[in-house]
């Protein structure tokens, strides 16, 4: 049984930039498609973009160019680095291969 672990969410400034961790614990994580989904208060999780296995990153329109994909296969571990944060980026973040989901991290973005 895979088990996802995200962190580094908390309150920052707008403007300002975050970096989130999705530990993969037990799998394969090497070969498998990750993403990132948020889902905002009273609002349905959605898709932000996936990485797969050999690092290609995808971004769906809203969040590209300030959001940033990555992953160390060495590590088990996906990053979510968030740059220019607004307030509607505020959200609990998810991790997922596709078949396993973390938990969630809470992102708020608020002066």
């Amino acid at each position: 049984q895979v088990q996802l672990v995200e962190s580094g969410g908390g309150l920052v400034q707008p403007g300002g930039s975050l970096r989130l961790s999705c530990v993969s614990l037990g799998g394969i994580f090497g070969s498998r498609v990750m993403g990132w989904y948020r889902r905002a208060p009273g609002k349905p999780r959605r898709l932000l973009g996936t990485i797969t296995s050999n690092g290609i990153a995808n971004y769906v329109d809203d969040v590209e160019g300030r959001f940033t994909i990555s992953r160390d296969n060495a590590k088990n571990t996906m990053y979510l680095e968030m740059n220019s944060l607004k307030p509607e980026d505020t959200a609990v973040y998810y991790c997922t291969n596709g078949n396993s989901w973390g938990p969630g991290t809470q992102v708020i973005v608020s002066s």
